[in-house]
């Protein structure tokens, strides 16, 4: 009989062949183990060392780069020309777009805003002020107190102070255009004069000390029709204002007293004076395709305009005293001319293409030496005086824009962007 030999269970055997592999693996996995980590480490130290390398280089570029400066007020008037500027629906096309569109960066870039403005629209003047930084140089901020005077308090004004010196700190230089058109009868700031300068001469004063980088700009409405009667906000007989906006004395308000003169809060406060000019046709009620007029735009501004929007030849000529007289940098911070796109009449390109040439002519650079800026009015939008949408626009169509790039003057400056590093970054 053979002699019996034990075998080991199934439970036995596997132990025995696991704590085997056990023997064998532990050296085998340690060095594998041992083999990645030591890869991982190699690779984490050359991704440290890159990261290193290139925050080094960014560091190295953000101290090369010079601190944004805030530019002195008077710097922001070119010595010979004029600045090349755009109010634009910044929603619809942004100025990148615009800039692109146009193939020069505008110098001016229009903005507005309730004063005060809420939360909102300090958002939005901040990220405006980010567009102008890249693409632009300098912010024409207008503000409208829709509120009326008496809202703009010590508060008011030192909150706007204090975001204007941070626009600028920004490298964006800003204009104010501070309750424009005032002399109209449409707006809760309307003809009040006495208040009106009272104000003006409070906002410029805390501008002026604490952000040197901003400047403010007196622009009243073309007063062609002054002195506005039936407007909501017309200047009551027997007020005050009444009577300082009575220049002649005779118990009237016509056009034959002086439209601009008792809004002029003085030289000291005005860096800038302006005035709105635009081509809305011939006759009212607007909306009709119309080419203007030859010399139009001179004679508005000089006030000698006779024609077919009337006889506006009692007005003083506002570049004349503002710009000559009172030595001011003119700016015409809106023009454009009417196209209505559901009317007859006369062509697109006529009718803008006349106006540009009268805007950008030789004759309008050598006649307003002191004409520092001009900005186009770019906006495709419902008007209500038309009761209907107009198109004020000349990049959005490629035959339009090849016309304008090609009226644009060599005497026109254009902005190239901020390449200073923001206080404070």
């Amino acid at each position: 009989m053979p002699e019996r030999v034990s075998v080991p269970n199934v439970a036995t055997r596997r132990d025995i062949v696991l704590g085997r592999l056990k023997d064998w693996a532990l050296p085998v996995g340690a060095a594998v183990l041992a083999a990645g980590l030591g890869a991982a480490s190699i690779a984490g130290g050359l991704a440290d060392r890159d990261r290193k390398a290139q925050e080094q280089a960014a560091s190295q570029s953000h101290a090369a780069t010079p601190a944004c400066e805030a530019v002195d007020r008077s710097s922001l008037v070119p010595p010979s020309g004029a600045l090349f500027g755009v109010n634009l629906n910044l929603d619809a096309k942004p100025l990148a777009r615009y800039a692109a569109d146009l193939g020069h960066k505008p110098a001016v870039s229009v903005s507005f805003a309730d004063f005060p403005y809420t939360a909102q629209e300090r958002t939005h003047l901040g990220q405006a002020a980010a567009q102008i930084r890249a693409d632009g140089h300098m912010m024409l901020l207008t503000l409208e107190p829709k509120q009326g005077l008496a809202a703009v308090t010590p508060e008011v004004i030192d909150a706007l102070v204090k975001d204007l010196a941070s626009i600028n700190g920004q490298g964006v230089p800003v204009i104010v255009r501070l309750a424009h058109e005032m002399n109209g009868s449409w707006y809760p700031w309307s003809q009040q004069p006495v208040e009106y300068r009272a104000m003006f001469t409070r906002v410029a004063d805390a501008v002026h000390t604490g952000a040197p980088g901003s400047a403010m700009m007196w622009a009243p409405n073309y007063a062609g029709g002054y002195p506005f009667a039936g407007g909501q906000f017309e200047a009551k007989a027997g007020s005050a204002d009444f009577a300082a906006l009575d220049t002649d004395h005779d118990g009237a308000l016509t056009m034959a007293d002086d439209p601009y003169a008792p809004y002029y809060p003085g030289d000291a406060v005005v860096d800038w004076v302006g005035m709105s000019l635009y081509h809305w046709g011939a006759t009212y009620p607007w909306g009709e395709n119309e080419v203007p007029e030859a010399n139009k735009f001179a004679d508005q501004l000089t006030g000698n305009y006779v024609g077919a929007n009337g006889d506006d030849s009692l007005l003083p000529d506002f570049y004349g005293v503002y710009g000559t007289e009172h030595n001011k940098p003119v700016a015409i911070p809106e023009t454009a001319a009417l196209y209505n796109p559901t009317a007859g009449g006369a062509a697109e390109i006529d009718i803008k293409g006349a106006w540009w040439e009268q805007v950008f002519s030789a004759r309008t650079h050598a006649q307003f030496p002191n004409l520092k800026m001009i900005n186009w009015f770019e906006w495709d939008k419902n008007e209500v005086e038309v009761n209907g949408r107009i198109d004020w626009t000349t990049t959005n169509t490629p035959a339009i824009r090849n016309a304008f790039i090609a009226a644009l003057p060599d005497w026109l400056e254009y902005g190239n962007g901020t390449s200073c590093r923001p206080a404070g970054s």
